[in-house]
């Protein structure tokens, strides 16, 4: 995963706004006590992130993985 996919899943479920303030803020105690946004600066792979805000926000495995989208054409 990139981390471009990790900001659209971010953006997906939480909304482009509140998506910053969650990575910014939110303690994830499976990253050793880092944020999002110092895990992934640290250079932790960003599914390892997306997967920690998942479990930590209660996101329903249906939803782990974004919305369908329409391949470019």
């Amino acid at each position: 995963m990139r981390i471009s996919d990790f900001w659209r899943l971010m953006d997906d479920e939480f909304g482009s706004a509140y998506s910053h303030v969650l990575a910014a803020d939110l303690v994830l105690g499976q990253l050793g006590g880092r944020t999002a946004a110092e895990a992934l600066a640290a250079g932790i792979p960003p599914k390892s992130v997306w997967l920690a805000v998942c479990d930590i926000q209660d996101v329903p495995q249906e939803r782990r993985w974004g919305k369908d989208r329409e391949p470019r054409g």
